[in-house]
């Protein structure tokens, strides 16, 4: 009996009236999940230009698409695997989503092995192909070797993020993220500021960090059996893999795009601009992130809600859902491009001193930059939403065209044209024609999923 009133407990989080106030709740851990770690993220780049220099946060840049391949692959297995567990949660079928989540897991620990392990066997050809020069290779070495010595582990913390909002308990897993984020920051202050290490400390610290995060997840999963969802003995299911990976293609797309773009972005800089030219990008991407992570949060955190209702067929809720989302991304949209543009000086001088070349060409360049923020929102949610529908081709579609085709389209043609003016206007041109593409799927897939 016990068990079946947890159960219920559980799903009532799921299961609510949809408001803009309800779903702002719901959303909340998510969101402020995303804003702590972005602000965890600033105060780490922080300790690397300020202790190390420029060059250092260059090669962290370099080196970002090693770590990006990790998040890439927890978010396909979370994002996937969630939207799955969750609809099974919606059709009562519990322990089927258990099992399902425990294989999700597993899978997803394993891939981080082999990833990582390959990783250190290439990584001396590897950094040369990502951007790095003979000045810049031994920081980048000493960063993606420790990053990469923790990936398998660190997975986990992207794996488990999705499912603490599944199973109702996103307040914990906003509690899990600042934990890592803050032993984060202190480990940087000790092993830059104190012990000396480099840009290795960094990593090392940045490491900890998620694997703390990550060994908290399975240890909550794994002894806190009074809900619905925890791990148990996996049922080997190739079906729900395949389910899974294709479902959450679009994140792993995206992420693997990104991955692509920076290797594609830092070596067109650097043939430009130099080490400088990659810091000033750096910074600008920091800011990137940082100010659009309310709308990462919030498109992350419905997810499973949207999944939920699509489940149990509440159509009248999930086209609620879509109504009020687009309303509130618009509003966030514009304050975040009214802001960036008004504190842009501010913002740009957190990482580099005024009157640095480097101040400059980032200063001149967040101004351009800072058309993304008008459309990057709705694509965002574009692609949540259709994961969250179980319909992964058209997310993946989605996140293919605007963290690849389109983007390196135009890197590979503006800056031909008007060198770092190029570069720096190929973003926001890519986020414009992605929203068209976007607003295009919402209207073709209406009446299938009557979402609108």
């Amino acid at each position: 009996m016990q068990k079946t009133v947890f159960g219920e407990k559980m799903t009532n989080a799921l299961d609510r009236k949809i408001s803009a106030a309800s779903l702002l709740k719901f959303a909340a851990p998510t969101i402020f999940s995303m804003l702590l770690m972005e602000v965890f993220g600033i105060v780490d780049g922080l300790f690397v230009v300020r202790l190390i220099g420029t060059d250092a946060l260059s090669a962290v840049n370099i080196t970002f698409p090693i770590i990006l391949m990790s998040i890439a692959l927890g978010m396909m297995f979370s994002s996937g695997g969630s939207a799955l567990v969750a609809r099974r949660l919606g059709q009562k079928r519990e322990r089927e989503a258990r099992r399902n989540f425990s294989l999700i897991a597993l899978s997803a620990f394993v891939c981080g092995c082999v990833m990582a392990a390959m990783g250190l066997r290439f990584l001396k050809p590897l950094l040369y192909f990502l951007g790095t020069n003979d000045a810049l290779f031994d920081m980048c070495y000493e960063y993606a070797r420790a990053a990469l010595l923790f990936m398998p582990i660190t997975i986990f913390s992207c794996v488990f993020f999705m499912f603490y909002i599944a199973r109702g308990k996103a307040g914990l897993g906003m509690a899990v993220s600042a934990s890592a984020g803050l032993i984060n920051v202190v480990l940087d202050y000790v092993f830059i500021a104190l012990c000396d290490m480099g840009l290795f400390g960094a990593a090392l610290a940045t490491g900890i960090g998620y694997s703390v995060s990550g060994l908290i997840g399975v240890l909550y999963f794994t002894l806190n059996r009074r809900g619905s969802l925890y791990l148990e003995k996996p049922k080997w299911s190739w079906f729900v893999l395949s389910k899974t990976c294709t479902n959450g293609a679009s994140e792993m797309v995206s992420n693997v795009s990104i991955c692509i773009v920076t290797v594609l972005l830092n070596n067109i800089v650097m043939r430009l601009a130099g080490a400088d030219g990659v810091a000033a990008i750096t910074v600008v991407l920091y800011m990137q992130t940082s100010l659009m992570s309310v709308c990462f949060g919030y498109s992350m955190g419905i997810s499973p809600l949207i999944s939920y209702n699509y489940g149990k067929r509440e159509t009248a809720r999930l086209k609620q859902t879509f109504s009020i989302s687009l309303k509130l991304i618009g509003l966030v949209s514009c304050g975040v491009f009214a802001f960036c543009n008004l504190a842009a000086a501010g913002l740009v001088g957190l990482f580099v001193d005024r009157g640095t070349h480097v101040f400059e060409m980032a200063y001149k360049g967040l101004h351009l930059f800072s058309f993304t923020f008008l459309f990057m929102g709705l694509n965002v949610f574009a692609s949540a939403l259709f994961t969250a529908l179980s319909n992964g081709k058209v997310s993946a579609v989605l996140s293919f065209c605007r963290t690849l085709v389109f983007v390196a389209g135009f890197l590979l043609i503006l800056p031909q044209l008007w060198q770092m003016t190029g570069v720096w206007l190929s973003v926001p041109l890519a986020e414009t024609l992605s929203c068209a593409v976007s607003v295009y799927c919402f209207i073709r897939y209406r009446n299938v999923y009557k979402f609108a």
